[in-house]
């Protein structure tokens, strides 16, 4: 099943999901928000006021952050759907960043084997990325998203007038995630962002809304062509084996990433080896490496924690027999999937880029 992308255009994107669920196939089903706290105070009022559709819907609070992503909180929910009568008609909506579409979609999908869900993303990487693609997954013992399904949102509703309410570190967060999608499509836009966010030039709304938009059609375009990740999809995995054991790492010892900042680093370790493996340009992980400096910094490192992430990153389920697998460039838009590392290029890796 194709996803629909809802974005503002003559319409907007609101309107567009009011339409949607007005229409036949939901206008009779129950419907239910699923929100955090921070959503729950800043982008219900909006919602709701703007897609009429959704004034008599139940409401579901799950917790701030990556603690929302466990089975406990899935069963809990599943119990609040089968206590308020919920049948294989209804319909989930996400309200959220990429905690809330990934808890909502697992719990639809398990629901009596499968339930509609709709995802309005609420941060900027959910815009480009998390809200899109029905990867869904609850994460086991500290481990990222070990327990999932793949099953599509019907829709993804757009609005940025959401990122209004963001702070700063979830801005950035986006950023990172934006730039991985540039990376793999678009050079030519990858170096306008760059030069932008290095020289301090304001990002205007209308700017970025071409980059959200770019980047949600390069996503859903790859996942249309390989919808269960056998082939091409994985080259959405760049930076992610690196950044899923740095961001286990970081919040193992008290000092929690973000998502996208935790890509963000691993994109760097992964072009460190794309340079030393496949050839790209020094020039590129420099240049790089100065966008993670002006953002956030580069961790630091030690052997010590560069053991610790490696632990980590041999439990990552893209891992096959023993090996540890990543997605690297040999240029812009010529991602390579599957390129087997070595331990010691784990090590190597996480320890040079504290050198930039």
């Amino acid at each position: 099943m194709k996803t629909k992308i809802l974005t503002s255009s003559r319409v907007s994107a609101f309107a567009k999901l009011n339409r949607l669920l007005s229409g036949v196939s939901y206008r009779d089903a129950q419907k239910f928000i699923i929100v955090d706290a921070n959503t729950y105070e800043n982008c219900i009022p909006l919602l709701i006021s703007r897609v009429e559709a959704l004034e008599g819907a139940s409401f579901f609070e799950v917790p701030v952050g990556e603690e929302a992503k466990s089975i406990e909180v899935a069963g809990q929910l599943w119990q609040a759907l089968l206590e308020s009568g919920a049948d294989r008609d209804s319909v989930i909506v996400n309200l959220g960043g990429g905690t809330v579409c990934d808890i909502g979609g697992f719990v639809a999908a398990g629901f009596k084997r499968g339930i509609r869900y709709i995802n309005v993303p609420t941060t900027l990487l959910a815009m480009v990325d998390a809200a899109i693609g029905g990867k869904t997954a609850v994460n086991l013992n500290g481990v990222k998203n070990q327990v999932g399904f793949f099953h599509s949102p019907q829709s993804v509703c757009i609005c940025p007038d959401f990122l209004e309410t963001l702070p700063d570190e979830e801005l950035v967060s986006g950023l990172f995630e934006m730039f991985k999608t540039l990376a793999l499509s678009d050079k030519d836009m990858y170096k306008s962002l760059s030069d932008t966010i290095v020289s301090d030039a304001d990002l205007d709304m209308d700017t970025l809304k071409l980059f959200i938009e770019h980047c949600a059609g390069f996503k859903t375009s790859v996942v249309d062509s390989d919808p269960t990740e056998k082939s091409v999809r994985k080259i959405l995995n760049f930076g992610h084996t690196f950044g899923h054991g740095i961001e286990s790492y970081s919040s193992e010892i008290g000092k929690p990433l973000s998502h996208g900042i935790a890509i963000g680093v691993g994109m760097a370790c992964e072009l460190y080896l794309s340079h030393k493996k496949l050839g790209i340009s020094r020039e590129v992980l420099e240049d790089y490496c100065k966008i993670l400096t002006h953002l956030v910094g580069i961790p630091k490192y030690k052997l010590r924690d560069a053991e610790k992430i490696l632990s980590y990153m041999r439990a990552d389920k893209k891992n096959r027999d023993g090996l540890i697998l990543c997605v690297l460039l040999r240029d812009f838009a010529e991602p390579v999937i599957d390129v087997p590392i070595d331990e010691n290029e784990v090590r190597d890796a996480l320890l040079q880029i504290a050198k930039f």
